[in-house]
């Protein structure tokens, strides 16, 4: 007969495991001796580590008295389902570990792929990464809410930047949102911007009134420098 801390160590657990099987009826109390002491015996060891390999394996601990007084052909079964349980949150955490992988690609996570490329080349560009973070929003929203139209508008962007012309509009439009409303600068840009947006085809688009709110929302930012070229540029596009 030996103490609760020899079957601990003889199971390989510790005093407080033991006891906490007991607790919830794994682990049958023997009596105890003449001192008040618990002696376990051998049959206390074998049950108590194959506790500890059912445990250890991943099986909760509310099945491991079932699959204890299982026979050979339930037990075989029972851990065939447990094993396919464990596969499948095997798989889970795999796919939990890649995305907090992609925690450190940035925008990688809450975007596309082809979006997030966009806005690692605005970067480059030199635009701000307060228009950037703007840009990123939208397109998280619009990706999530319309992902059809979110296509649409990506293709149409894509190939505004591929116009040199459009690349500097946009980065010039990023700096005029720390200019003044009579900033001199802004007349030219904004004839420049009804210039480039006549040329242009205009596309159409089927966005919900209520997504397009949103995406105005999501855009957040604006300036008085921003008001400003805003109003210039309507009354470009009228002469145009």
């Amino acid at each position: 007969m030996i103490t609760i801390g020899q079957l601990a160590a003889y199971a390989g657990v510790t005093i407080k495991a033991v006891r906490h099987y007991h607790e919830r009826g794994l682990l049958e109390e023997p009596e105890r001796d003449a001192s008040g002491y618990r002696r376990y015996g051998a049959e206390h060891a074998i049950a108590l580590v194959k506790i500890r390999t059912l445990a250890e394996a991943g099986v909760p601990l509310a099945r491991i008295q079932e699959l204890l007084a299982a026979d050979p052909e339930q037990l075989r079964q029972a851990i065939a389902e447990i094993d396919r349980s464990l596969e499948r949150k095997q798989l889970e955490l795999q796919q939990a570990r890649e995305r907090i992988g992609r925690l450190g690609s940035g925008d990688r996570l809450f975007v596309s792929a082809e979006v997030a490329g966009l806005l690692e080349s605005l970067l480059e560009l030199g635009v701000s990464e307060r228009t950037v973070h703007m840009e990123r929003d939208i397109w998280i929203l619009l990706q999530s809410v319309e992902p059809g139209e979110a296509r649409t508008w990506l293709a149409d962007k894509l190939d505004s930047f591929a116009d040199p012309e459009f690349r500097a509009i946009y980065v010039e439009y990023d700096a005029a949102y720390l200019w003044p409303p009579d900033d001199p600068r802004l007349p030219a840009l904004a004839e420049r911007t009804a210039a480039w947006l006549h040329r242009r085809p205009e596309r159409p688009t089927t966005l919900d009134p209520a997504i397009a709110q949103l995406v105005s929302a999501a855009a957040g930012l604006n300036s008085p420098g921003w008001t400003r070229l805003t109003e210039l540029t309507r009354q470009a596009a009228t002469r145009q």
